[in-house]
């Protein structure tokens, strides 16, 4: 059996123009003064990282993980969440996801997808420039305008989504294999990819890739109500990632899953910090033992009500609660009487 790994933290939501959160250094010495072993680093972010330079130069990754070891810390994963979402966008959502590109692809969906193909290709470089073996994304979405079947959806549509997604998909998942690393797409509403039956879908149309991985994240399957303890057991040996991130979920007589368009604050099901919400982690961490899980257990902090401060602090000491470490021998071997094939045998009258 192997132990998880952790704590680690995504620094995404805590990454801004003020000290400690302004600079790589900074904010690894922030991360580490809480306890943390392990950060994830968001690859859009220039303030903490420059992926083309990554996805070139042995040599500037090379740095990166010193000013890592430096405060005593490794990176877990590159994140392309942001690119990652834009290597397929519904016309629908152009302008909302525009902000997510270089400028000089905005109002230019087909140049703007070829950024993010480009980018997610120097992410999984600069992985294998870095000694990573995953990494963090998501799969971007053609059909999730559709997700509800009203209007009905004609014959074919859903297919056809997929069909070009694991169309777009599959040379990014050709590239992670050259680079050894497992591209783990973190399963979430507004992707295609947002439950294991559309995972599935997609998996199937990639020929099982060996790359095409799972970022675990429990706090959307609450959201969902998906029984995300049971999804473990169905897809531990494709899970190489895992985000720890609670939610809750509270429908009332007035809304339900889909939150009636209300803030996070006002929805029935909200994100909160880590022990505050419902997630079962106690079960999570035991599946994960169980199934020899040996990454990261990673923080994504993102609460309606918690600051986020107090959240990564509380995180750290969270996580490392959690985390089991995992026995050598069995709890009962002190009563065990030795044995042998005859011996055996002759137990079973043989």
């Amino acid at each position: 059996m192997k132990t998880i790994k952790g704590p680690a933290i995504f620094l995404a939501q805590f990454a801004g123009d003020a000290a400690p959160f302004n600079s790589f250094d900074a904010i690894c010495g922030w991360a580490a003064s809480l306890g943390y072993e392990g950060v994830q680093i968001p690859t859009w972010d220039g303030r903490l990282f420059d992926l083309v330079k990554a996805s070139d130069s042995r040599t500037y990754c090379d740095e990166i993980k010193g000013i890592a070891a430096d405060h005593g810390l490794v990176i877990t994963e590159l994140s392309t969440h942001l690119q990652g979402q834009l290597v397929a966008v519904h016309p629908a959502y152009d302008i909302a996801f525009d902000g997510f590109a270089a400028a000089e692809v905005r109002d230019n969906p087909k140049a703007r997808t070829e950024w993010a193909v480009d980018q997610v290709k120097r992410a999984l470089r600069a992985s294998q420039h870095l000694g990573l073996n995953a990494h963090a994304t998501f799969s971007g979405a053609l059909a999730w305008p559709y997700i509800y079947p009203w209007p009905q959806r004609p014959a074919g549509l859903v297919e056809a989504a997929f069909d070009e997604l694991a169309k777009r998909w599959t040379p990014l998942l050709d590239c992670a294999e050259e680079n050894g690393v497992d591209i783990c797409y973190e399963i979430h509403p507004g992707e295609d990819l947002h439950d294991g039956v559309s995972y599935e879908m997609f998996l199937e149309r990639v020929r099982g890739h060996a790359r095409a991985n799972l970022l675990y994240d429990p706090s959307h399957f609450v959201l969902q109500q998906l029984d995300y303890l049971d999804y473990i057991d169905i897809y531990h040996q494709r899970i190489k990632a895992f985000h720890v991130k609670d939610a809750e979920f509270n429908p009332t007589g007035r809304q339900g899953v889909y939150g009636g368009f209300q803030s996070w604050v006002n929805r029935a099901g909200r994100f909160r910090s880590p022990g505050d919400g419902q997630v079962d982690f106690g079960g999570i961490f035991s599946r994960l033992a169980t199934y020899d899980y040996d990454s990261w257990a990673v923080l994504e902090w993102e609460c309606a009500l918690k600051h986020p401060e107090d959240g990564a602090r509380e995180g750290a000491e969270f996580i490392a609660g959690h985390i089991i470490r995992v026995t050598e021998r069995a709890f009962d071997d002190f009563a065990g009487a030795g044995s042998d094939d005859a011996a055996n045998r002759k137990m079973l009258g043989l």
